[in-house]
């Protein structure tokens, strides 16, 4: 209970005596001080009980004013003057400038030296210090078992009643957790502009004025990254005792994200390991396990193949935090390429994560999706969306059913194959341009010379003088429709080296061996990480490849391939 002039008159062996002001005596006192100066203001603070004999308070009712105004001025919060050493008794200047400017003043009788006054006021002082530690103790205790009820939620709320203040709780995207106290949209907007910079802002929190009131940002961690940030807005400034209890719900908070953080990681590595064994192993995953992460076995999703999303641990916990908003999924790593499981209904929502990721990468994402297919069906999934997303130019992000035949006929082949298919072209390539152009606009015309030289902005008998040049180059008939497709063929073909040269990616054939895969049971940790991992296995069990299933040709494409041993396998000019 703070001490204030009217309780001092309460304490019956100071006998102190409520002379004038007697409409301010409930002001609190924060000190007691014994000073003989006909000016103390220069050293008062505010909030001081100002002790006096009256020796320097002046003679007459003039300077006792001035005096009792001084005293005002410097905010004290009552005056005694003792009446048994100079003074038999208040002069009446004094008690009138005490009524007339509300400034409380005591009168000390002789018995009562300065100093038992000084020691009820700090005796006082300390027991409502204590009182407030014991206040933030329960309170600290109360925001403790509101958060093991509660949660985040609950220790929002709880702290919003102990300071009677607005509190908000959002993660590092801005997206609020749990909000208490009244309207918040003011905190909600400051909350916004500090999320917004926290990024380079280091402070690990901050106060500001806003408007009517003050807003207090804390950031939420108990170690790196930040998980978040809390707000709370208040109409006074805090005490410390109210700091303490904000600092202690940072900390509790802090805890509470973190806790599932580590449990989201341990998800994330099995999300992982599923997703490799299911793209680059047996394929035999327990059911279980797929409707832990929200899949049925009989239901349709779509695969999506990301290849230049830059370094992979990041690229991969922005997408979990993209992909966890837009329902269930799956994802892992295989050599350069991210693949992604999604319910078909969710595939709407990929050009979308692409956008984002491309957004905090900084990275020339490409993408391709596959069509809708059963999970067994895993394997042709991973096969369309990687055709898609090598197959087309003119986007970052395709569907394997948007693709024309040339499309699908190119888009799975390799570098190799791609230039052998090409080869056709190299005689007009050593000519330059010009020719090369012009065959692109013969055969994109139907062979209309007339629309062809148009396309190209130059005269009719220019473009018959380059085909007739084309012809004998060749050493085909360009009316041919035979010829027509396999130079149409090698023009696509061509395209298509050239984008995978611009992104800097090496094509990895879309058939992987699964008899080089270890089983999900005999990995010891996921790929990545340096701690246990969450299948121990012995020790002597076979650590993933790298990616988990060795590229391969199938034969087919093996004699295929021998038997364009020699053919011309350099970069096009």
């Amino acid at each position: 209970m703070a001490i204030t002039a009217r309780s001092l008159t309460q304490v019956k062996n100071l006998g102190l005596a409520l002379v004038a002001g007697a409409e301010a005596a409930d002001r609190e006192i924060d000190w007691a001080h014994a000073i003989e100066l006909s000016d103390p203001t220069p050293y008062l603070a505010g909030g001081e009980l100002v002790m006096t004999t009256g020796i320097n308070i002046g003679t007459d009712d003039a300077a006792q004013l001035d005096y009792v105004a001084r005293l005002v001025t410097a905010d004290a919060a009552a005056l005694a003057v003792d009446t048994g050493t100079t003074l038999r008794e208040v002069p009446a200047g004094v008690l009138a400038a005490g009524d007339a400017l509300g400034m409380p003043v005591l009168e000390v009788p002789r018995s009562t030296p300065f100093i038992a006054i000084a020691r009820v006021v700090i005796d006082a002082l300390k027991a409502d210090e204590l009182r407030s530690v014991q206040r933030v103790v329960d309170e600290q205790e109360f925001l403790a078992r509101a958060t093991l009820r509660g949660g985040i939620p609950g220790a929002v709320s709880a702290l919003a009643d102990s300071l009677s203040a607005e509190v908000i709780v959002a993660d590092t995207d801005g997206t609020i957790l749990a909000a208490a106290g009244g309207g918040q949209e003011r905190l909600t907007a400051v909350l916004s502009e500090a999320v917004r910079k926290a990024a380079s802002n280091r402070q690990a929190g901050y106060v500001t004025a806003d408007g009517d009131g003050f807003v207090t940002v804390q950031k939420l961690r108990t170690a790196l990254p930040v998980r978040g940030h809390l707000a709370v807005r208040t109409a006074h400034p805090m005490y410390n005792a109210h700091r303490l209890l904000v600092s202690h719900a940072v900390s509790l908070i802090s805890i509470a994200m973190e806790k599932p953080a580590r449990v989201v990681d341990a998800e994330q590595r099995l999300r992982r390991a599923v997703t490799r064994e299911m793209v680059c192993g047996t394929g035999n995953v327990d059911v279980g396990m797929l409707r832990y992460f929200g899949f049925d076995p009989r239901d349709e999703v779509v695969v999506v193949v990301l290849t230049g999303a830059g370094p992979t641990l990041a690229a991969e916990q922005v997408l979990d935090r993209l992909l966890a908003s837009a329902g269930p999924y799956l994802m892992t790593t295989v050599s350069d390429e991210m693949v992604i499981v999604i319910p078909a209904a969710c595939g709407r929502r990929i050009p979308d994560v692409l956008t984002g990721l491309a957004n905090e990468s900084g990275e020339a994402i490409r993408g391709g999706a596959s069509e809708p297919i059963r999970i067994a069906e895993i394997d042709k999934g991973v096969e369309q969306a990687r055709i898609a997303s090598l197959a087309e130019k003119g986007s970052r992000f395709t569907e394997f059913g948007q693709l024309d035949v040339f499309g699908v006929l190119l888009g799975g082949r390799g570098n190799a194959e791609l230039r052998v298919l090409a080869g056709p072209l190299e005689p007009l390539v050593e000519q330059g341009e010009e020719l090369l152009a012009a065959l692109v606009a013969f055969l994109t015309h139907n062979g209309q010379i007339e629309a062809a030289a148009t396309g190209l902005g130059i005269h009719r008998h220019t473009m018959r003088n380059r085909m007739q040049r084309i012809t004998e180059l060749l050493a085909d008939d360009v009316q041919s429709a035979d010829t027509r497709t396999q130079l149409w063929l090698a023009i696509r073909a061509r395209e298509l080296l050239a984008i995978r040269s611009r992104a800097g990616a090496s094509f990895v054939d879309s058939r992987w061996s699964s008899t080089t895969a270890p089983r999900l049971s005999n990995w010891m940790q996921p790929e990545g990480t340096t701690d246990g991992g969450c299948f121990p296995g012995p020790k002597h069990a076979q650590k993933p490849p790298s990616c988990v299933g060795t590229p391969c040709i199938v034969e087919g494409e093996r004699d295929a391939m021998t038997g364009l041993a020699g053919a011309d396998t350099q970069p096009d000019g």
